[in-house]
């Protein structure tokens, strides 16, 4: 017995005119979809009782009472086949056809077109599907393509092209007029931050002030506004060069068709100062080693600060140093005298690759990212903004410096866990989106990476507790590793005793029977070793301690491995 294949009819009118009669045109519709499913009854298809008939409603739009009713069913489960008279009864615009085909095909039901020939049980219905859907991504492409040439002709031309006015100003045609009331406001933050010279200190004596953001209202009377000011939103008003009477657009500047609310010169001598500010970009130098200065806290919101420090690369080498970055606890940078136990000390490498990776984690999910930017994405939108998400990660991965500085406002190291704060605006840009009113000026991203302390330093590991981020192999563990090997092959083969090796080695015959007991090491910790999966506790300390080395490779990986 072939198996019952479940069909629903769909019908719909524009106009109302005619529903009144007997037989009006959803029956007409009905029972033209009622006979093509009858001659498939060999095929097992079984017209289902419920009716999905919407009159006097515009195919222009999804929000139809039947058509959502049958979407809903479609998601439970109680549908195989949609029947329609004509495809332009399901919907007349092209993206919401693919928004619809979307819905069917995560459901797995096809649809029929009694009239048309279409089919997408078929793989010719299907063929015609996808071409339709190339088509219809292509068009909206082409569009996309022409509205961005126009918006960067115009903005060439120094005119507003819409979105959100800058606090100060209002749209008045395709320029801005100043709006006093709130431009003494900008006035005023610029004032303090050529005063104090710190966008967090600035941010901190608004809000003891209680200054906030003026409520506003965009064109549709949606209310915005009244909260805080951020160090994000702070640094991006005192960068925007719409207070200096200009238009930007990406990377390049032009001159503005609007009034500037602040001087030139005044302007100029605030982007100098954030430039050189050691919160801010610092100097060139600073900017091209310290990848998170200025934007790493701790949960009690202390700034982590960038430091480094120089050893030899051997004993007794002095020309060649090895460079190691750190960054560390405010408290402990100025105060030579706080306990280690009291502050951070951690491997600047090793959170910029953290921060690297779980940024890239944070996009990967192009659907998730439009609901944190409350962005109603479209199927060719979806396509183009993965497409565009794919190089951005893998620059990430690289650690491609600007794009990491753009995106990211904060990081904070909880005990537990860390928080990225991803600026909104600049993730947008990167996508080309557009952001409307009611989108948050940030998004956060939790990464599963805790605190662990090694000596005097703080690891960042996961919950298996292998250091987070890169999974590179310790060169200090494969250096011991590399060395055990070499000296007990020499010791084994009765080549020179431990005295002598020790004396030809410049070291004491006590390190060199504690680095050759590590040619025991079992298969599982050697293994785990090389891959950079070893737990970030077992360092070259732990390693080599006393009695670690056991006789049963079972136990040495209990030991060694298994996080307590």
């Amino acid at each position: 017995m072939s198996k019952i294949i479940r069909c629903a009819i769909y019908t719909r009118k524009s106009s109302e005119e005619g529903l009144e009669q007997d037989f009006n045109s959803l029956d007409a519709q009905r029972e033209a979809c009622g006979a093509y499913v009858l001659s498939q009854v060999s095929e097992g298809w079984k017209l289902l009782p419920d009716f999905y008939d919407d009159g006097g409603i515009s195919g222009g739009t999804l929000e139809r009472p039947a058509l959502q009713r049958l979407l809903a069913d479609v998601k439970e489960g109680r549908i195989d086949i949609i029947v329609v008279y004509k495809v332009d009864r399901l919907t007349r615009s092209l993206l919401d056809f693919a928004k619809l085909v979307e819905t069917f095909d995560d459901a797995g039901v096809s649809f029929v077109s009694v009239t048309q020939s279409f089919n997408t049980t078929t793989s010719m219905g299907r063929l015609t599907l996808n071409m339709l859907l190339s088509f219809a991504q292509f068009e909206r492409e082409v569009t996309a393509e022409r509205i961005r040439d126009k918006i960067a002709a115009s903005k060439a031309k120094g005119m507003w092209m819409g979105g959100i006015p800058p606090l100060g100003y209002e749209p008045d045609g395709r320029s801005l007029r100043i709006v006093e009331e709130h431009a003494v406001l900008v006035r005023d933050i610029f004032a303090r931050y050529r005063r104090i010279g710190n966008v967090r200190l600035v941010a901190e004596e608004l809000a003891r002030e209680g200054i906030t953001t003026p409520r506003r209202q965009t064109a549709n009377g949606k209310s915005y506004g009244g909260c805080a000011f951020t160090r994000g939103k702070l640094y991006h008003l005192l960068r925007n060069p719409v207070y200096a009477g200009d238009i930007a657009h990406k990377d390049k500047i032009y001159p503005g068709n609007h009034p500037a609310i602040i001087p030139r010169e005044i302007w100029d001598e605030v982007q100098q100062q954030l430039t050189e500010n050691v919160r801010g970009t610092r100097t060139a130098r600073e900017a091209s080693t310290a990848l998170l200065a200025g934007k790493l806290f701790d949960a009690k919101g202390e700034t982590l600060i960038p430091v480094h420090t120089s050893k030899p690369c051997a004993k007794g080498d002095t020309t060649t140093r090895r460079r190691y970055r750190y960054y560390v606890s405010k408290a402990a940078h100025h105060d030579a005298a706080s306990s280690p136990r009291d502050s951070m000390r951690i491997p600047a490498k090793e959170i910029e690759q953290v921060v690297a990776s779980e940024l890239a984690k944070a996009l990967a999910d192009p659907l998730a990212l439009a609901r944190q930017l409350k962005i109603d994405i479209s199927p060719a939108q979806f396509a183009r903004v993965s497409n565009q998400l794919e190089p951005l990660r893998t620059e990430l991965g690289h650690l491609r410096r600007s794009s990491i500085k753009h995106l990211i406002d904060l990081v904070t190291i909880h005990p537990d866990r860390l928080e990225l704060v991803i600026s909104a605006q600049a993730l947008a840009d990167m996508l080309d989106l557009h952001l409307t009113p009611d989108a948050p000026s940030t998004i956060k991203h939790m990464a599963n990476v805790r605190l662990t302390r090694s000596g005097q330093s703080l690891r960042l590991v996961d919950d298996s507790g292998i250091p987070a981020g890169s999974r590179a192999a310790d060169p200090t563990l494969l250096r011991l590793l590399a060395q055990a090997h070499q000296w007990w092959g020499i010791l084994s083969r009765g080549e020179v005793d431990a005295t002598r090796l020790a004396n030809q080695e410049g070291v004491s015959v006590s390190w060199i029977t504690r680095v050759a007991r590590l040619a025991f090491l079992s298969p599982q910790v050697v293994e785990a070793i090389l891959a950079g999966k070893a737990p970030a506790a077992l360092d070259g300390k732990a390693l080599l301690a006393t009695g670690v080395i056991a006789p049963h490779w079972s136990e040495q990986a209990r030991r060694m491995l298994v996080q307590k």
